[in-house]
Parts: C-alpha cells; sequence; structure tokens
C-alpha cells in the first residue's frame, strides 16, 4: 500500500480527491498510456498463440485438438510475460491503477471466443478453418469493447473485413506509421483537449502471414481472398485503442 501524509481536510473535498465517482483517484495520463500499451500487447500476445498453433488448428487428421481455452490462457500469459515482463498471476506494482481489471476482462473476452471455436477447432477431415490471428483478434477485441468504455480494434489500410476499416484518425496514423521504420513504437496521443487517449500499436507481416498475405500479388488464398503482395516486415495493420479519462 502506497504511503499517503496525514492532511486533514473537509470530508466533501477528502471524497473528491480520493474517491472520485469508481471509489479511486483517476489514473494520470501516463498510466492510462501505459494501461494502453499492455492492451495491445495482451492482444498480440492471443495473436501470436493461433499463430504459433496454427499447424495443430488446421490438422485435418485430428479430432480433439486439446487446444482448449484454459490451454489457450497458460500459453497467452506466458507470452504476455516474455513481451512485458508482467506476470498477470500474481498482484505487481508495476501495473497501473484499473490496468489489471482491464487486461483480466479482455483475458476473459479472449479465451470466450477459443471457447467458441472449439467446434471449428476440432473438425477432422478439414484443414484451414479461417481461425486465424485476424480472425481471433476482431472477435476478441469487439467482445471486450461491448463490455467496457474502452475500445480495442484491429485496424489495417486494406482490411478484408470491413469492420476492421479505419477511421479518419486511424487511417492517418497508419499513413505515419507505414512511411517509418519498423518500429513496435505505439503513436500514443491524447485528443479532445486531453479527454480521449488515442494509440496505435503497429503489426507487421511476419513469414507465416505471407502464405495468404505475400506473393503473387491477386492470387487467391486458401481463404478466397487476393493476395496483397506484402513482405516480411512491412506494415499489416495497427491494433487502434481508444481511452476517456472517465473509463471506469
Amino acid at each position: 500500500m502506497l504511503a499517503r501524509s496525514i492532511v486533514f481536510l473537509p470530508l466533501g473535498l477528502m471524497a473528491i480527491l480520493l474517491w472520485p465517482q469508481s471509489g479511486w483517484a483517476q489514473p494520470s495520463q501516463k498510466e492510462t498510456e501505459r494501461t494502453a500499451e499492455l492492451l495491445a500487447t495482451l492482444l498480440d500476445a492471443g495473436r501470436v498463440v493461433i499463430e504459433r498453433n496454427q499447424p495443430l488448428i488446421n490438422d485435418s487428421r485430428r479430432g480433439d485438438k486439446g487446444f482448449s481455452p484454459d490451454v489457450f490462457e497458460k500459453l497467452v500469459l506466458d507470452e504476455f510475460f516474455r513481451q512485458s515482463q508482467i506476470d498477470l498471476n500474481k498482484s505487481g506494482s508495476s501495473l497501473p491503477p484499473h490496468a489489471k481489471d482491464l487486461l483480466m476482462q479482455l483475458l476473459l473476452a479472449s479465451k470466450e471466443v477459443v471457447a467458441d471455436a472449439q467446434f471449428v477447432i476440432n473438425q477432422r477431415g478439414i484443414g484451414y478453418k479461417n481461425f486465424i490471428p485476424a480472425t481471433f483478434g476482431s472477435q476478441a477485441a469487439r467482445k471486450f469493447s461491448k463490455r467496457s468504455k474502452v475500445t480495442i480494434k484491429q485496424t489495417t489500410l486494406d482490411p478484408r473485413n470491413l469492420q476492421n476499416a479505419p477511421d479518419a484518425y486511424e487511417e492517418a496514423a497508419l499513413r505515419r506509421l507505414a512511411h517509418q521504420p519498423a518500429s513496435t513504437t505505439a503513436i500514443i496521443e491524447w485528443l479532445n483537449g486531453g479527454q480521449l487517449l488515442r494509440a496505435m500499436m503497429p503489426i507487421y507481416y511476419s513469414e507465416d502471414c505471407l502464405i495468404c498475405h505475400g506473393s503473387p500479388k491477386g492470387i487467391l488464398d486458401i481463404s478466397g481472398y487476393p493476395r496483397e503482395g506484402a513482405q516480411v516486415g512491412e506494415l499489416a495493420g495497427a491494433i487502434s485503442i481508444q481511452i476517456p479519462v472517465d473509463h471506469r
């Protein structure tokens, strides 16, 4: 527990300072920015786990793959720790206020997506099942956003899923990212007089992505979409996050 100096204040003022609306002080801008980065990292961890397990998911010879929501959760927590050095199984002081609640909500939404996909994942006799990182990420982001004041979205300049089409801010940010050297550094800005945080964490094409998104451009991939002709390291899109100041 953080130490506090003893200061005698009128009860009404004390309540405003220490317990505004939700019972605790609102996080600072820096803390909110860190929360946005961690949310994007957790969604990315889920995408990484789905990508690594793609051969298993698409194995037409096996029925039950053993890729359950609980197995997925453990793998995601391990990957999140690898990327952030934060163990969500433990309560740590390195997390900003309210961040763990939001992260656990996103983890729950992610597990629900995997749970909903069990019938598809465990089908025998079918190879490609369209349960890929992009599909997972879009579904998990939408589930989470419907339950929270915080909005998460996958977006790209040339979306295959029109639900992922960028708004004006996202389009401008994606064009900025596309003209910058490849970096995992997010674009983080405060808008509306400091009332709304918008963050864009870039996603870059990996070798595995090129199975569907690589060359030759225009040729239909396994899912029936024309390939983009992308190369490893090129900007694929971004994880977009919006956090209003009053997000509790």
